[in-house]
């Protein structure tokens, strides 16, 4: 039957990406086995996580170049922890534009057979015009 007790911890974590300060609060459960060996089982809202230091995400942009703190560090430093901010702005409406009229297309846009036509028919015209000027001038010109 394994011995032990728990502790509660807060970490103190800074994201050295978008700078968000932060705490979260841990139970860690102090285990040792009959044999005498001792660890540590992490927790976090009742569930079961890494500790702290080994990969830390940061909840506003979800970057793991996280930092900690020493335990305390913010209570003794609350300048470090965001007050409210600025109410967050509502999204602005989209600005949809009308839709053109069933059949109809709008004039600022060629059609797109129009374009792929464009996009083929120009290189093509151009391969086939240069191989008919190389055929003529070698007509006009027999090598003897």
């Amino acid at each position: 039957m394994p011995d032990g007790f728990e502790t509660r911890v807060t970490w103190p974590f800074e994201c050295l990406r978008c700078l968000r300060v932060w705490e979260e609060d841990f139970v860690v459960r102090h285990l040792a086995d009959d044999h005498g060996n001792e660890t540590q089982v992490w927790l976090s809202s009742g569930v079961t996580v890494q500790p702290p230091w080994s990969g830390s995400c940061c909840p506003g942009c979800g970057a793991y170049h996280v930092t900690s703190f020493p335990s305390g560090h913010l209570a003794r430093h609350p300048e470090l922890l965001p007050g409210p901010g600025p109410e967050p702005e509502p999204e602005p409406e989209p600005c949809l534009e009308p839709l053109p009229e069933p059949g109809r297309v709008p004039a600022e846009r060629t059609p797109l057979p129009g374009r792929l036509l464009v996009a083929i028919g120009v290189p093509v015209a151009l391969f086939v015009g240069y191989e008919l000027y190389t055929n003529l001038v070698a007509a006009a010109h027999p090598h003897h």
